[in-house]
């Protein structure tokens, strides 16, 4: 990178970190994934005086171990890329816990300033932090922050640039006693005696090595280090386990902990504490009861998905359709004035405007439901809502933590999908990962939108309306199917191990606009960016095949879409849609599952709503439209979900079983809705 200065951020989850890197960069970020694995990459800049910043965002983890990509891309990042400053972020109201990790991060040599944050929280628990004390202890810069008001941004920057603007750096001498020191020597020699480049520290690899990491016990093997000095090694480590009476790893974590007490000791005073309820767990005590904690959760997302249909798909985009109309009717009669040929009217108009145009109509909505997930998200609710699942899902054999991906998966499956190397369990991941695709997406709402204004759009049960309950229903139908074929895959299928469930509860906290306008705009700014991408290549290909061969109605069963969709549409009959405009649709869903919608519209050759909505109304009935929503729920994901699952599971394979699967299981579904509804006499 050509930037002046490199900023890490570095913390535990729920410490404020990523408030700290909303707060300092604002709009200026970029989100994407880290070289070669499936965690997100934040990047954002700032400028100090005259120096250009770019802030990075590591992953939230408690410790730089090994047991999950977080933790190694966290540490890789501060080892391998050098970034000038580690902005340690810490929780002030739980500084013992986090500052285990601050261990960490000094003994990478990295030029660490240390950032007590939630500082307001700190002082309503009569947590005192002697913030000169701290610094002196650690020889680090120690600043007080409260991110959400911005409260010591402006010195912590200040600190951490001419910190890492300061060529000399003594890095905090961690003292783990004589007996480590001296096999660290040993090993350090051994190292350095085999030749090999390694691309960590050498001292810090030797602590590593003790502590029995399996990451960097692999990795030096990787480096050619031979059998004969890795067995040197591991013989220093049994005579350190001789000498301690235990094992090492625990030695140092035990040190660890000796340091930090007394660190706090000397810097932390902690008044007199009442155990008094905070509004927090007043909440809790509903929101979390074993009786009501699902409920609760199920109306929260019944009432979003109210709210997302009614005001999102029912008043907001009237202005997107209308400008939709608008640029086709001008973009047709300007090219008509100046002579363009028929051909190139038709791409512009019935392929570019009508397929685009289709599936932007329902921004707003998408918009709209990202807004809601954001408030729920920074809250602190949805990890509520992952604890109270938990406890359901133990109930049936899965693992909680299949809970929090099946929950991130309904804004994305790929999301979904990454957020499942947090398992640990071999068994538990891969159920995770294979049951992810079944959650309804916001991909999935655009199909839903148009369906559901088609059909149930004005039609309300009481003063609910129609269309909320179908996409809720829809969204429970994704759960159910995901448990049943996680129970199949738990009981028939992988065979392991139980493991447990850990997460921390935040406390409740009042969002910033800016923060939940800022995790908006990062996941709706994928969707656009589908629409200008997937979605416009899908769109041209299908004006290809509705056009060709020439001479054939546009868009007609002669064409070539109209042939292949002719070829496939059989296969829905007993689900009620066999006509060949719905087979071709779901055929370019599997590219994305909004191409669904922009297919329709340039079969259709309509360039916004209204026209699409009418023309599927007469393609479908309220039944076949609601077996055809239940097929492109549960039907094979995306591109990008098969290519994760692919990615996570390291196999092509499993990614061919999971196309094949979800398809079966799909079809089996919709015939299912639409031959019941025909048997009660809903068609």
């Amino acid at each position: 990178m050509n930037n002046d200065l490199i900023i890490a951020l570095a913390g535990n989850p729920n410490c404020g970190k990523t408030s700290l890197f909303n707060a300092l960069t604002g709009s200026k970020q970029h989100v994407g994934n880290w070289p070669g694995v499936t965690v997100e990459k934040k990047e954002g800049k700032m400028k100090s005086g005259n120096k250009n910043i770019t802030v990075v965002d590591l992953p939230g983890t408690y410790s730089l171990g090994a047991y999950s990509e977080d933790e190694v891309v966290a540490r890789d990042f501060i080892l391998k890329d050098n970034p000038d400053v580690v902005i340690n972020v810490v929780d002030s109201t739980n500084i013992e816990r986090n500052l285990y990790l601050t261990m960490q991060i000094l003994e990478t040599g990295a030029k660490v300033v240390l950032a007590l944050n939630m500082m307001d929280e700190a002082k309503n628990k009569n947590i005192e932090i002697e913030v000169k004390k701290l610094s002196e202890l650690l020889n680090i810069p120690v600043v007080l922050t409260i991110a959400t008001k911005g409260i010591g941004l402006k010195e912590l920057v200040d600190e951490a640039v001419k910190f890492g603007q300061n060529k000399e750096h003594k890095s905090y001498d961690i003292d783990y006693g004589k007996e480590i020191k001296n096999e660290v020597k040993v090993i350090e020699n051994a190292i350095a005696n085999s030749g090999a480049k390694l691309d960590y520290p050498s001292a810090w690899t030797a602590i590593k090595l003790i502590e029995n990491d399996e990451y960097i016990n692999k990795y030096i093997g990787e480096k050619g280090i031979s059998e004969s000095i890795r067995g040197n090694i591991q013989q220093s480590v049994e005579s350190l386990t001789a000498s301690l009476g235990y094992d090492p790893d625990a030695y140092i974590i035990d040190k660890r902990y000796e340091i930090i007490g007394d660190l706090v000791k000397h810097s932390v005073k902690k008044g007199k504490q009442e155990r008094k309820e905070t509004a927090s767990d007043k909440i809790d005590k509903i929101v979390t009861n074993k009786w009501l904690g699902i409920p609760i959760f199920a109306i929260i997302m019944f009432l979003m998905y109210q709210v997302t249909i009614v005001l999102g798909n029912g008043i907001l985009n009237g202005y997107v359709n209308d400008a939709f109309s608008t640029l086709g009717s001008w973009a047709g009669d300007s090219l008509k004035s100046i002579g363009a040929p028929d051909i190139l009217t038709s791409f512009i108009t019935n392929g570019l405007i009508s397929g685009v145009g289709a599936v932007l109509v329902f921004a707003p909505m998408i918009f709209l439901m990202y807004f809601l997930i954001s408030i729920l998200e920074d809250t602190g609710y949805m990890a509520r809502a992952a604890y109270v699942m938990d406890k359901f899902m133990n109930s049936i054999g899965l693992h909680g933590k299949t809970a929090v991906s099946m929950i991130i998966g309904t804004g994305c499956n790929v999301a979904g999908i990454m957020s499942t190397r947090t398992l640990e369990s071999k068994k538990d991941r891969m159920i995770a990962i294979l049951i992810a695709p079944f959650m309804s997406c916001t991909a999935r709402s655009t199909v839903y939108a148009v369906f559901i204004t088609a059909f149930f759009g004005n039609k309300k049960l009481g003063f609910l309306s129609l269309g909320g309950i179908i996409i809720f229903a829809l969204y429970v139908l994704g759960i159910v199917v995901a448990i049943l074929v996680g129970k199949f895959l738990s009981s028939k299928v992988f065979k392991g191990e139980d493991s447990y469930f850990i997460m921390e509860l935040p406390p409740y906290r009042i969002p910033t606009l800016k923060g939940i306008l800022i995790h908006m705009w990062e996941k709706s700014a994928a969707y656009v960016k589908k629409c200008f991408t997937i979605i416009l290549s899908v769109v041209v290909v299908i004006w290809v095949l509705s056009t060709f061969p020439l001479g054939v109605d546009y868009g007609s069963r002669d064409s070539l879409i109209g042939i292949i969709g002719s070829f496939v549409a059989p296969i829905f009959a007993l689900a009620g849609f066999a006509n060949w405009q719905a087979a071709a649709s779901l055929l370019a869903g599997f590219a994305a599952k909004e191409a669904v919608v922009g297919t329709m519209g340039t079969i259709y050759g309509v360039e916004e709503g209204p026209k699409l909505i009418a023309a599927i109304h007469s393609a479908f009935t309220p039944l076949s439209a609601l077996s055809f929503m239940v097929m492109t729920l549960l039907y094979v994901p995306c591109v990008a979900t098969i290519a994760a699952i692919r990615r996570e599971t390291n196999s092509g394979k499993i990614a061919t079983y999971a196309v094949i699967y979800t398809c079966v299981i799909a079809w089996v579904a919709a015939v299912i809705v639409y031959q019941l509804g025909r048997l009660m006499g809903f068609n």
